[in-house]
């Protein structure tokens, strides 16, 4: 198991477009993998859940997979997190 808190920098948080970029990039992935906010924990492959958490602009969340390709799937979704624009 990997794990990483990265703190959502763009003005809109994880709304959206960013959220469908998000699971799109997490589906590329074999590990299972999860966003955590506070106390909820979510499947990062559902964009329902990924929205239902609310991450908005300085919102820290946590990174967490298990797998195979445990390690690259959480650098490459905080890289994508880091990077959003919108």
């Amino acid at each position: 198991m990997y794990t990483r808190e990265i703190t959502v920098k763009n003005e809109v948080g994880l709304h959206a477009r960013p959220a469908t970029y998000f699971i799109q990039k997490a589906n590329e992935f074999k590990s299972g993998i999860w966003v955590e906010k506070e106390e909820r924990r979510v499947n990062a492959k559902s964009l329902l859940g990924v929205l239902s958490l609310g991450i908005m602009k300085g919102t820290t969340v946590t990174l967490i997979a298990d797998g195979s390709d445990e390690k690259e799937a959480v650098d490459a979704l905080a890289e994508l997190i880091e990077n959003l624009d919108e």
